[in-house]
């Protein structure tokens, strides 16, 4: 007990670990949960892809406008009860979808949840990176993005065992959220616990504007263009493999693998970014995705699900991590504004997503046409942070 103790009384530990709990809550189950559900809500309250692609757009304008917000000066020396404050509200708010039926009210739902979790995910990131650059740690930031990744994997475990539970007098997409409430409400407890407080000198002096160069403005255009990407097959791809089976065993397994393969991803990626480097890794890690996109729809069912969630799963906490990585290498004097701004243009990305796919989707009654337009807008982005000199950002 008390080796355990002192292990935890370690910084970079105890920051490593709250970070993981923390993008688990706010991105893993906050944002992500509504991937898995997305199917039984669908079905009990007979929304069709438009609707529910509105709905998830709502939730990426709310993180557009939470990362908007933090990019100013107002939250120096705020940063821990800000991001614990707004873990707080996502648990609230994922109570609050299981009491909702109106496309407009769990529109606004999502919407602060958005807002919640870019808050939770800036705020928690400015302590927790931090931490382990100072201690020189990199496995600080690697477990800090797992997080993301094992919050899927844990909430497609929690929606599959919750399908076996005899029904109820209760809609059994109503439950699952409130379950994913209860486990949202777990990790704020250990956050709250666990997360350090950023030392007083990290935040003592406002930042200065960033300063635009090429590459940078390359690298956020492209960061943009991976929201759009992504997105689509991040929020329909348990909706993909219901309409292939309608088999919640394999619902299960798409999620679980797509969560799985994220939280390895950024351990499994350093012997490539050791070789290549951080900017070429962003780059390969882009590519990777479109085939995975790709796959979704164009590989025969269910190899098409499990495979594409898996390449989903393995490249798109890289990119992100990665980016934002390059991003503060760009901007270093401004990397809370870097951080926020890049997120930013990556919300605009995944309200354009949704809408699109969501709107294409119920056209033409399937999800091929979405899936390889997100698939060309990887490729754009690909191009994009190539052709403005983002690859000659050398590693230090």
């Amino acid at each position: 007990m008390t080796q355990c103790t002192n292990f935890l009384s370690r910084e970079p530990v105890r920051a490593a670990l709250s970070g993981a709990v923390a993008m688990a809550v706010a991105m893993g189950i906050g944002r992500f949960f509504y991937t898995p559900v997305l199917p039984g809500m669908m079905t009990g309250l007979g929304l069709d892809a438009a609707e529910a692609g509105v709905i998830a757009a709502a939730n990426f304008a709310g993180y557009l406008l939470g990362a908007l917000l933090a990019a100013h000066g107002w939250a120096t020396g705020r940063e821990r009860p800000l991001a614990i404050g707004a873990l707080a509200a996502t648990v609230l708010l994922l109570f609050a979808m299981a009491l909702a039926s109106d496309v407009a009210v769990l529109s606004v739902i999502r919407f602060l949840a958005g807002l919640a979790s870019a808050f939770a995910m800036i705020f928690t990131s400015g302590i927790v990176l931090s931490i382990g650059l100072s201690h020189g740690d990199p496995r600080v930031q690697r477990a800090h993005f797992s997080g993301v990744g094992c919050g899927i994997a844990v909430s497609a475990v929690l929606v599959y065992v919750l399908s076996l539970v005899p029904p109820t007098a209760i809609s059994p997409w109503r439950i699952d959220w409130l379950a994913g409430g209860l486990l949202g409400a777990v990790g704020l407890a250990a956050v709250a616990l666990l997360l350090p407080r950023p030392a007083a000198q990290a935040d003592s002096r406002r930042e200065p504007s960033i300063r635009w160069t090429r590459p940078l403005v390359a690298l956020t255009a492209s960061y943009g263009l991976f929201g759009i990407g992504y997105v689509v097959t991040a929020t329909f791809i348990v909706a993909i493999a219901r309409a292939g089976a309608h088999d919640p065993l394999l619902e299960c397994l798409t999620w679980l693998v797509t969560g799985a393969a994220a939280a390895i991803s950024l351990f499994a990626w350093r012997p490539v970014e050791r070789r290549l480097g951080v900017a070429a890794t962003y780059l390969a890690a882009l590519l990777l995705e479109a085939v995975g996109v790709a796959a979704t729809v164009v590989l025969p069912f269910p190899a098409s699900a499990l495979i594409g969630g898996a390449l989903l799963g393995f490249t798109f906490m890289i990119v992100t991590a990665y980016g934002l990585q390059l991003g503060r290498r760009l901007a270093s004097d401004s990397p809370r504004q870097v951080l926020a701004l890049m997120t930013a243009a990556f919300g605009v990305g995944q309200i354009v997503g949704p809408l699109g796919a969501g709107i294409l989707a119920a056209q033409t009654g399937s999800y091929v046409l979405p899936s390889l337009v997100a698939a060309g807008v990887l490729l754009i982005a690909a191009v994009t942070v190539v052709a403005g000199g983002a690859l000659s950002i050398k590693s230090p």
